[in-house]
């Protein structure tokens, strides 16, 4: 099907998916506050955009909470994109230094790491 679609031909294999997702995963959880900061920064512009469709105050003041809401959830959604992008890179970064076995192995490491991370510096900001 995608191949009527689109007029060349693109593999993705299963291991380039899990090890970019895993990358994905313990950058998002390494860098936290930049996740944060991302999301923030979307969840702004979304609400920014939004704004531009209206054109009764009153209307736009009456749907707010819901919109905001959306956009909040909308916002927490995409600001993993990023994330999904430097983790490919990543992960092409391992398959290629090391070979393809070790994409999925390097992943799961880091995952731990980024997660003992997180969990450390939640703990430090709690005391």
């Amino acid at each position: 099907m995608l191949t009527e679609i689109f007029p060349f031909q693109f593999e993705l294999s299963a291991t380039a998916i899990a090890g970019a997702s895993l990358w994905a995963l313990a950058l998002y959880w390494g860098f936290s506050t930049l996740n944060q900061w991302v999301m923030e920064q979307l969840n702004r512009w979304f609400n920014f955009a939004e704004r531009s469709l209206y054109t009764s105050v009153e209307e736009f003041e009456r749907t707010r909470k819901g919109r905001e809401a959306q956009n909040a959830f909308y916002a927490s959604l995409f600001s993993i994109v990023p994330f999904l992008i430097v983790g490919s890179f990543c992960n092409w970064g391992v398959e290629y230094t090391l070979g393809s076995s070790w994409g999925i192995s390097i992943g799961i490491l880091a995952c731990i790491s980024g997660a003992v991370y997180e969990l450390g510096r939640r703990d430090s900001q709690s005391n």
